[in-house]
């Protein structure tokens, strides 16, 4: 029985768990249209976890996915945070305000947080995935024994093999192009920055795992060719930035339809990982006038300080737009209308 089958999902589209965008109506329409909906509860607690699960429960009867987010711990660097927050000081200034005085990591890693943990398997989603890294065996053993089927973003074979030897069942392979967090497990080391196209043949041949392909992925010919490489299914992000059941705001969306979709950019200075997301003044200030960024998470506290005073005086220029390289073909309209015109793309391209 193929992974597809084993979910009952008759349509060999996911979609991206966005943190920030993605929301339980979203997951829940795009499963109900045949696909696999999916929600981020990495930047969230146990409680925020089973309220959001309870709510995709509770509009769909399919699976869905439950994304986490598996980050090294933040290591403290006094000295490179003081020098991030005085670098931002004019920034804070020019909308009449001052950086936080100390900087806190937002949200934990799934690695140390046992109380999400225990959230997990007594809700027992049909699908948890992670991002940025793999749990301890005991997590993994814990979430299996639970029922749930294991997804992992990878960005090498290096990678992907890494999950097959902790029995994830299928890996998610993010190409450079893809929109958000790039997936990588040590965001220090060298990155090859593989495409779609490579990784996904790279490990639709040589893994040994299903392989869902994600990056640069935004209508039914891409799709196509996702799994004419091997792929099982594809997962789309940027696609159902500009659905209506999205979080996307109005600043966002308009973003997406400028010609900043033209001009995607990866980035640490939002986050204080490499992300890539639409091109604004922040990513503009990152490009030129950055140091080094303290560790992810904790630059995010800086920079959500930021982009919140930026929106007090009604400017959106700094907040974090994710958005792949395939932005320009976003569309917007309700979920169910994209998985529909999705498929018939796919069939025509077959």
């Amino acid at each position: 029985m193929s992974l597809l089958e084993r979910l009952g999902v008759s349509v060999p589209i996911i979609q991206a768990p966005m943190a920030g965008v993605s929301t339980p109506a979203l997951a829940a329409a795009v499963s109900n249209a045949g696909g696999l909906g999916s929600i981020s509860v990495g930047a969230t607690n146990a409680a925020g976890a089973r309220e959001m699960i309870e709510t995709v429960t509770a509009l769909t009867g399919r699976a869905f996915n439950v994304n986490l987010f598996v980050h090294a711990p933040a290591r403290r660097d006094a000295a490179r945070e003081t020098a991030w927050l005085d670098a931002l000081a004019p920034l804070f200034a020019e909308f009449g305000t001052c950086p936080p005085t100390v900087m806190q990591s937002p949200y934990r890693s799934f690695a140390e947080d046992d109380d999400m943990l225990a959230a997990l398997v007594e809700r027992a989603p049909p699908v948890v995935s992670f991002h940025f890294g793999l749990p301890d065996a005991a997590r993994i053993a814990a979430l299996k024994q639970a029922g749930s089927l294991l997804l992992a973003t990878v960005t090498s074979l290096e990678e992907a093999r890494l999950a097959k030897a902790v029995g994830i069942d299928a890996v998610v392979a993010q190409g450079y192009e893809a929109g958000g967090h790039r997936g990588v497990f040590d965001p220090d080391a060298a990155d090859d920055r593989l495409g779609t196209l490579a990784l996904t043949r790279l490990l639709a041949t040589k893994s040994g795992l299903p392989v869902i392909a994600a990056g640069g992925i935004m209508d039914g010919q891409g799709v196509r060719a996702a799994l004419d490489l091997g792929a099982v299914a594809a997962q789309l992000g940027t696609a159902f930035i500009g659905c209506a059941e999205s979080a996307a705001d109005e600043a966002y969306r308009a973003a997406l339809k400028s010609e900043a979709a033209d001009h995607t950019t990866m980035t640490r200075a939002i986050s204080g990982r490499p992300a890539r997301g639409l091109r604004n003044r922040f990513t503009e200030w990152g490009r030129s006038a950055a140091p080094i960024a303290p560790d992810y998470p904790i630059a995010y506290d800086a920079g959500k300080a930021l982009n919140a005073a930026v929106r007090a005086r009604g400017e959106a220029g700094f907040g974090a737009q994710w958005a792949g390289q395939g932005a320009p073909l976003a569309r917007f309209m309700p979920a169910a209308d994209l998985i529909a015109a999705l498929e018939e793309e796919r069939s025509a391209a077959s």
